[in-house]
């Protein structure tokens, strides 16, 4: 090596790169070590497997007015990534690398651990883990079994005050859930579109897709895989929506169409000829893009996904038709029963909904994914 080099084997912090990780910035900037070093940038998904995302680009800087002349500035201009098109956003550099950070397949089947630094303490980051080396953790970074600790079931938010969907809460009206699973729960729409409209609901308090848990995603996924498999073996297609606007509590709608009245195209061709004609600028987003890579927790926004898994979005700057998502969804040119765009013109007595509810859940009981738990 010489003189002057780093050798990296023997700098870094394991805390720091697993933060880099975790927080996936699109520049990673160092000064520690006090050399110069940029590397090619880095992906932050593992392709074919996970949703794209945005590369990172990491550059170490040397001091100012070191003896070597070494770079110390660093110019740049970055545009937020709010403001940036899905699409530009997700795309990889030609030159770009495995994520540095991600065990190689060996280390994960084993579940082997990159040691920390000798001198690196976790205490110095404000928590201990009574171990020099802390514990072992999986792939997903969340205490193995083999942990001393047991694992904590973190509770769901709280809503701060009375909430319709909050499971827990006795607003709910409980005679229309027709499914419960371990963070979610699928309910009838009160004055659906038709009589198997449904919702998916986080039992916790959430308010729009963006601010979910991981855990609490996963099981949405899990309920829009099986309610499309559910859904097309009764010879319909599903569109889902959800509007953060205007709204206190996630509600993801989920509204079967018979794959005779129209074509997926048709679907996404009425949505766009609608929101063109509203001045609602509906654009279409990367088929495995995530909604959390374009929104950001607490914005307005509205999104429509496809049973093809194509997905439209509008970020709500001001005003929004409450009624959109339904309108489009109730026009001639999807169901035909524009009458029924309003759901308050939809509703029905107790006994109904009640009788409607023990159908669907006797229906659906063959795909429910929550029995094998």
């Amino acid at each position: 090596m010489a003189q002057g080099e780093v050798d990296t084997k023997k700098c870094g912090s394991a805390l720091v790169s697993s933060l880099a990780t975790d927080l996936k910035p699109r520049y990673h900037f160092a000064a520690l070590e006090k050399t110069y070093y940029e590397r090619l940038p880095y992906r932050n998904h593992v392709v074919l497997q996970e949703n794209a995302q945005h590369a990172t680009r990491f550059i170490a800087l040397a001091n100012v007015g070191n003896p070597e002349k070494k770079k110390y500035l660093y110019a740049f201009s970055i545009v937020p990534m709010k403001l940036m098109d899905a699409a530009e956003l997700v795309k990889q550099p030609p030159d770009v690398t495995e994520n540095p950070y991600r065990k190689s397949g060996k280390e994960a089947s084993t579940g082997k651990q990159i040691p920390a630094p000798e001198e690196e303490s976790a205490c110095q980051f404000f928590f201990d883990l009574n171990e020099k080396q802390g514990r072992k953790r999986s792939s997903t970074g969340r205490d193995s079994k083999s942990s001393p600790h047991p694992k904590q079931t973190r509770k769901p938010p709280q809503p701060p005050g009375p909430c319709w969907f909050c499971l827990a809460s006795p607003e709910v009206e409980k005679h229309l859930v027709v499914n419960i699973g371990t963070h979610c729960y699928l309910a009838l729409a009160k004055g659906g579109l038709s009589d198997d409209h449904v919702l998916i609901l986080p039992i916790g308090h959430y308010q729009s897709v963006v601010e979910l848990s991981a855990e609490v995603v996963e099981e949405v996924e899990k309920y829009k895989v099986t309610l499309r498999r559910f859904f097309k073996s009764r010879g319909k297609r599903c569109v889902l929506f959800e509007r953060n606007y205007k709204s206190h509590h996630l509600q993801l709608q989920v509204i079967p169409v018979p794959l005779s009245s129209c074509t997926t195209d048709d679907i996404k061709d009425a949505f766009i000829t609608q929101a063109e004609q509203q001045q609602i600028e509906l654009l279409e987003i990367p088929e495995h893009s995530d909604i959390k890579q374009i929104a950001q927790p607490g914005a307005a926004y509205f999104y429509v996904e496809l049973d093809t898994g194509e997905k439209l979005f509008h970020r709500i700057k001001k005003n929004f038709p409450l009624q959109f998502g339904r309108e489009v969804l109730a026009s001639e040119a999807i169901l035909n029963i524009p009458d029924r765009s309003d759901w308050r013109q939809c509703q029905v007595s107790k006994e109904e909904e009640e009788m409607l509810a023990r159908r669907f859940r006797k229906d659906f009981e063959p795909f429910d994914f929550t029995l094998d738990d």
